[in-house]
């Protein structure tokens, strides 16, 4: 939410920029608006971009832990299902 918020305020902040910046006379003023434009654009793809890959490593993360989750389940499996077997086995005789 915080980075949704970065990303409005600087948003805003360059379209007031560009409302009120200079008044236009020739054509490289002209130009300003659309190099002020081409810069908002570049930060916010390279915010969303940081923003995916940010939540590209915090899922390979999860994922990790799941599968480290996952072989110690399946290590320890054999000694428990040898202690159920053998508690079993006693209540029967």
């Amino acid at each position: 939410m915080k980075k949704v918020i970065a990303l409005s305020a600087v948003l805003v902040m360059g379209a007031l920029g560009m409302a009120c910046g200079e008044t236009a006379t020739n054509v490289n003023v002209n130009a300003k608006p659309a190099n002020a434009a081409n810069t908002m654009a570049n930060a916010a793809n390279t915010m969303a971009n940081t923003m995916a890959n940010t939540a590209n490593t915090m899922a390979n993360a999860a994922n990790t832990m799941a599968n480290a989750a996952n072989s110690a389940a399946n290590a320890m499996k054999p000694a428990a299902n040898a202690m159920a077997n053998t508690a079993a086995n006693a209540s029967n005789k």
